[in-house]
């Protein structure tokens, strides 16, 4: 189990952007590289072209796909707080699926994307109507929800969202 730095700079930061300092967040502290890329990515893609319950419901089928307890946790709660997903959304999300074709598209694709390493195929997204740039920023936070399901599991990070 890594530790959790409870006063670093980044920290500031955090607490700034999300009102609270999340516990894998303290973690990251240990490594100021990691927490800045973090960081710096995440609040790159909330400006991007991808709408926020998209976002959501992508870090739900990631996080769900890499089995971390903690992300699913952490976007069960951000999904029905701030996306104002319904439970069915949020337990579809985490299926890799949505009513919404679009959505069902988008999040199929992260999924995909997640379990297949990345050989996933876009064209069923494009069809869907997702835009060149929406991919790529898909592609994106595959990547930023694998690393933070990946630092979660290899510190097991102590869960401080609600319980899912």
């Amino acid at each position: 189990m890594i530790k959790t730095v409870e006063d670093a700079p980044l920290l500031d930061e955090v607490r700034k952007r999300m009102g609270r300092v999340p516990n894998m967040t303290k973690v990251m502290a240990n490594a100021p590289a990691v927490l800045e890329g973090y960081l710096g990515l995440s609040g790159a893609l909330k400006r991007g072209a991808l709408p926020g319950p998209t976002s959501e419901r992508i870090a739900l089928a990631v996080g769900a796909a890499n089995d971390c307890g903690y992300c699913v946790a952490a976007h069960t709660f951000t999904g029905k707080r701030v996306a104002e997903l319904s439970d069915a959304e949020i337990e579809a999300a985490k299926a890799g699926a949505s009513d919404d074709a679009k959505e069902a598209a988008a999040v199929g694709f992260a999924r995909e994307l997640t379990e297949s390493r990345g050989k996933a195929d876009p064209s069923a997204a494009l069809a869907a109507g997702w835009t060149e740039e929406q991919l790529l920023e898909i592609v994106a936070l595959v990547a930023l929800q694998t690393l933070t399901n990946y630092v979660n599991k290899v510190a097991e990070t102590e869960n401080d969202w609600p319980a899912v």
